[in-house]
C-alpha cells in the first residue's frame, strides 16, 4: 500500500483541509498520514467565534521521529499553510522527505476570486511560490497562480492561449507539473488544465459547471487528484476522475435538502471516486 502524509490545517467542522483529505485518499486505498499545522473549531468561511491553536511548533518535531524511524512516503501533499515559518519547515520537510520517487504535491491555498485569504500578503504569496517551486505537482486556481507570479489578475478575461502561457509560467518557478483548476472555457462546462513541463505537453477535461458556489471544493479535487495519480493515473485520468467526484460531490450536496451549507457531501459520492479506479 502506497503512503502520502498530508500537511496542512484540520477545521473540526466544516469539511475541508485535512478533514478532506484523510477520508477521501484513504478510500481510494492509499494509507493517509497527517501533520496538522493548526486545529480549528470550525473553517473560517461563514463561521464567528472560531477556535484557533497553532501547531507550528510540533512539525520539526514529528519530522525529527519520522526521520529517526526511517518512514518514508510515496507522497507529500501540502495544503493551506498559515505562516512564513510554516513555508520555511515544509520546505525543510521537502528536503528531508522528498526526492528519488516521493511525489511532492502542492495546493498553495491562500486566495480565490481575486483576493488573499485574511493574513496573507502579496509577500506570503512570493514566498508561496518559492516552495511551489521545490514540488513536482501544484495545483492553484487563477488567482493563486496570478499572486505566486506577481501578476495581474485577469478574472474571467481569458482564453486557452492565455491559461497555456500561464502554466508555462508556473512551471518556470521549479515544479515539473503545474494544474489550473477552475478552468472555464464555455459557459456551461468547468475542469482543469496541467502542463507538464518534462514533455512540454497539456491535459484537460471539463465537465458541467453548475450554477451554485460551495466551500471546500478546491480541497475535494486537490485530494482526489493526488490519489488518483497514487492510483497510477496518468495526468489526463487524473484531472478527470478529479472534476467528476467533484462535480459528484456537488450534485449530491444540491439533491440533499438537509444539506449542510459549509461544505459539499463528498462522502457520498465516495462510492463512485472507488468505482472511477476500476474497484
Amino acid at each position: 500500500m502506497k503512503r502520502i502524509v498530508s500537511i496542512q490545517d484540520i477545521s473540526c467542522l466544516g469539511k475541508c483541509s485535512l478533514t478532506v483529505a484523510l477520508p477521501i485518499i484513504s478510500a481510494m486505498g492509499v494509507e493517509t498520514c497527517v501533520v496538522p499545522t493548526a486545529v480549528l473549531s470550525t473553517h473560517t468561511g461563514g463561521f464567528s467565534g472560531f477556535t484557533f491553536h497553532d501547531l507550528t511548533q510540533e512539525i520539526q518535531p514529528i519530522s525529527d521521529h519520522w526521520q529517526k524511524e526511517g518512514i518514508a512516503f510515496d507522497a507529500i501533499y501540502t495544503g493551506y499553510l498559515g505562516s512564513f515559518e510554516q513555508i520555511q519547515l515544509v520546505g525543510q520537510f521537502f528536503d528531508r522527505f522528498g526526492g528519488g520517487d516521493t511525489l511532492v504535491y502542492a495546493d498553495p491555498a491562500m486566495a480565490d476570486n481575486g483576493v488573499l485569504y485574511t493574513g496573507f500578503t502579496p509577500e506570503f504569496a512570493r514566498e508561496m511560490g518559492k516552495l511551489c517551486g521545490k514540488a513536482d505537482v501544484i495545483v492553484p486556481n487563477l488567482t493563486e497562480a496570478a499572486f505566486m507570479l506577481g501578476e495581474e489578475y485577469v478574472g474571467e478575461e481569458y482564453d486557452e492561449a492565455y491559461v497555456h502561457g500561464l502554466l508555462r509560467r508556473l512551471t518556470g518557478l521549479g515544479c515539473r507539473t503545474a494544474i489550473l483548476t477552475g478552468i472555464s472555457y464555455q459557459p456551461d462546462q468547468i475542469g482543469a488544465v496541467a502542463y507538464d513541463a518534462k514533455t512540454d505537453t497539456f491535459a484537460s477535461y471539463f465537465n458541467e459547471k453548475l450554477p451554485v458556489r460551495f466551500h471546500g471544493t478546491g480541497d475535494v479535487f486537490a485530494s482526489a487528484c493526488v490519489g488518483a495519480l497514487m492510483n497510477d493515473q496518468d495526468l489526463t485520468g487524473a484531472l478527470k476522475i478529479a472534476v467528476d467526484y467533484t462535480l459528484e460531490s456537488i450534485r449530491a450536496t444540491m439533491a440533499d435538502p438537509k444539506a449542510n451549507w459549509y461544505g459539499v457531501n463528498f462522502e457520498t459520492a465516495i462510492p463512485m471516486l472507488v468505482h472511477s479506479l476500476g474497484r
